[in-house]
């Protein structure tokens, strides 16, 4: 029997300021390596048969980070949005950020609104980066929304949700060792597999990718059912 394929992964993308610090690099070289391991890993999920990948590019609490750094995160998303992300839309994908990317600057907000905005109707794979996201501040926005408009089923209020149109991830990965979610799509992981590397984001290979995807294979997924 064929292995089961996740149709929606999650991605915690930690790691590349550790891999840059080994190698005696500034931390921007370690999120330049992390980019370029995005090219791949998006082309080589979507021919395994994922249908979603969401990637956790920057959380709420990495604002917090000198302003150095950001400014060359900007730099990268410049770049991915304006030369990379075109390439998706027009071989079929759809591109969506999900989070509150008012705090980014005017020029990248717009490559983002322009990409997401070429996304195909019926797209047959979708790569959603969280930007500025933090799953608590999406979850109280949500109830703000939800507030005044009465009893809400659970389903109404994921509609409420910045993935109200993106499915619950079957599978989530984190790069780095880390044995945490981090403030990272915690309503929608409520029955998601969890699987923990200890592999630096801009290692994480396409063999680690398959040893991950392999790993769910293997699991019985029972969502609280005998």
């Amino acid at each position: 029997m064929a292995d089961k394929v996740p149709a929606s992964v999650g991605i915690i993308m930690d790691g590349n300021g550790r891999w840059a610090k080994r190698r005696l690099l500034p931390r921007s070289a370690g999120h330049e390596a992390g980019m370029k391991r995005i090219l791949g890993l998006v082309e080589h999920a979507r021919a395994r048969g994922v249908k979603y990948l969401t990637l956790y590019a920057l959380s709420t609490e990495n604002l917090s980070r000198p302003r150095e750094e950001l400014e060359g995160l900007y730099s990268l998303f410049r770049k991915y949005f304006a030369q990379y992300a075109p390439r998706l839309s027009g071989s079929g994908a759809a591109v969506k950020v999900i989070g509150d990317i008012s705090v980014l600057p005017r020029d990248v907000r717009q490559s983002i609104a322009d990409v997401c905005s070429q996304a195909p109707v019926q797209a047959e794979f979708t790569l959603v980066f969280a930007i500025n996201y933090g799953s608590r501040a999406e979850i109280v926005r949500a109830a703000n929304l939800a507030a005044g408009r009465g009893s809400l089923t659970e389903r109404d209020f994921a509609q409420l949700l910045y993935t109200a149109d993106v499915p619950d991830p079957d599978l989530i990965i984190r790069t780095g060792g880390e044995l945490r979610l981090s403030n990272f799509l915690l309503w929608q992981s409520a029955y998601a597999e969890l699987y923990f590397s200890k592999v630096l984001f801009p290692d994480f290979d396409d063999r680690r990718l398959d040893e991950a995807l392999k790993e769910y294979s293997r699991r019985n997924r029972r969502f609280g059912r005998v």
